[in-house]
């Protein structure tokens, strides 16, 4: 057992660990060499709150870590062939955004796109379980039209996976707002999937190849951590949506137990969904920036950068904890109500920081 869990948890998390911190240094320097920086002098991005050059790229050496550990401890076929080569592609997409700013509407479908080659390859969320009781089998459920002549069937369960690996990269890619925020949310989210996917055993393949990537993904998060705690010697940049991809599809095999992921991921979950009503509702478009993320708030109401990783974190790590005990009706009442308190919280700050700006007039 004891070997098991060595080749299952800690090698593949240390490995993907060592291999980010090594990687991550030698991307600042070339990162730096070549001018893929993040300067608030010439990028004039409204979400920017750093005041000198940062190099942006951060994806890149969070990815390779993963990807070595992946190549040693994960097996070669065609699923997780499709998963990584989904990464790559998200990866480049979001190398050259670092680069050129393209435009989000390009963006968004590169993830449509990569989350295609998902479904493609057969992972797909199959089932939920209803909280009142039974099972809702979505890969019974499917729709039928017609494109250019041609007869399109569609499963409810693709349309579910592509949505959810969907949101999950970009509402990942809005919680880097603050250095190290992200890094620690995802490190702290992968490790209670990795745990769940353990819960069922290690009897099967993929349970264990699910825990296995799920504690790939934490170690690769952490590795990267170290430079991009406050003061970040390093951003993430829009590659690190490779990592995100990653951390969407192992929710999805740990036995499609997405409502743990969704508590998880909670805070950032519930933000994204409030920015995006939020921009519809004043007339804007979802996809383009702004300075209104809770993380936002918090650092206009006075709040340190190292106190709002920390607040995320320790948010992400208590409930995923609540979420390892909890039925499936308890887990819906927990989601529930965790949608009214965040959201009752941005309310209150965007009510506080108008009244504040009101002030000062």
């Amino acid at each position: 057992m004891e070997e098991v869990l060595s080749s299952v948890i800690i090698m593949p998390f240390f490995i993907s660990l060592i291999a980010t911190a090594i990687a991550t240094p030698i991307a600042i320097v070339l990162l730096k060499k070549y001018k893929i920086v993040d300067d608030p002098s010439v990028r004039k991005h409204p979400g920017v709150i750093h005041t000198k050059p940062v190099p942006r790229g951060g994806g890149i050496p969070m990815f390779l870590g993963a990807l070595l550990a992946g190549l040693i401890f994960l097996p070669i076929n065609q699923t997780f062939a499709a998963i990584f080569l989904s990464a790559s592609i998200a990866l480049l997409v979001g190398v050259l955004d670092d680069i050129y700013d393209i435009s989000p509407y390009k963006r968004f479908a590169a993830n449509i796109f990569c989350a295609l080659i998902i479904v493609g390859a057969g992972v797909s969320v199959n089932f939920i379980t209803n909280p009142f009781g039974g099972i809702l089998y979505l890969n019974e459920i499917g729709f039928a039209f017609a494109i250019l002549g041609f007869q399109v069937h569609v499963l409810l369960s693709d349309i579910v996976t592509i949505l959810w690996i969907v949101w999950v990269m970009n509402m990942l890619n809005w919680s880097k707002g603050v250095d190290g925020q992200m890094p620690g949310i995802v490190a702290i989210a992968a490790i209670f999937i990795g745990i769940l996917s353990l819960r069922f055993g290690l009897s099967e393949e993929l349970t264990k190849s699910t825990a296995t990537l799920s504690f790939i993904i934490a170690g690769s998060a952490i590795g990267f951590l170290f430079y991009n705690f406050h003061p970040a010697k390093i951003f993430p940049g829009y590659g690190a949506t490779a990592i995100y991809l990653l951390l969407a599809v192992a929710s999805i095999l740990s036995s499609a137990k997405l409502a743990t992921a969704i508590l998880v991921l909670g805070v950032p979950l519930i933000d994204g969904a409030f920015t995006i009503a939020r921009r519809i509702l004043t007339g804007n478009s979802p996809f383009w920036h702004d300075k209104k993320h809770l993380h936002h708030l918090l650092l206009s109401m006075g709040f340190k950068q190292r106190g709002i990783a920390l607040f995320y974190w320790v948010i992400s790590a208590i409930f995923g904890l609540i979420s390892l005990f909890l039925s499936s009706k308890g887990k819906l009442f927990t989601i529930v109500m965790l949608v009214i308190i965040v959201g009752g919280t941005i309310l209150f700050l965007n009510l506080l920081l108008r009244r504040k700006n009101e002030k000062n007039l």
